[in-house]
């Protein structure tokens, strides 16, 4: 881990196309602002693990609906031929 210290106005950059900037400190708080194309997500992290988990809830539901399908479809070839 890259660990740096800045300034207010001071910023990172992340290759060419990213910018991080500290926009201000309040205590222990830092406001920091990031600058990053479009197509590229920007989360907090807490946001983004969500995002993941939820993701990753809606994949393993698709999955078994289509092992269902798969399953369902493979017993009705087998009646098909068993007539």
């Amino acid at each position: 881990m890259l660990i740096l210290t800045r300034k207010t106005g001071e910023a990172i950059a992340i290759g060419d196309e990213i910018t991080v900037r500290v926009l201000g400190i309040q205590g222990r708080q830092v406001r920091l602002g990031v600058a990053a194309p479009t197509q590229i997500p920007v989360h907090r992290e807490e946001v983004y693990k969500r995002i993941l988990e939820e993701t990753k809830r809606a994949t393993s539901s698709h999955q078994a609906d289509i092992q269902e399908a798969g399953r369902l479809l493979r017993e009705s070839k087998k009646r098909e031929f068993a007539e």
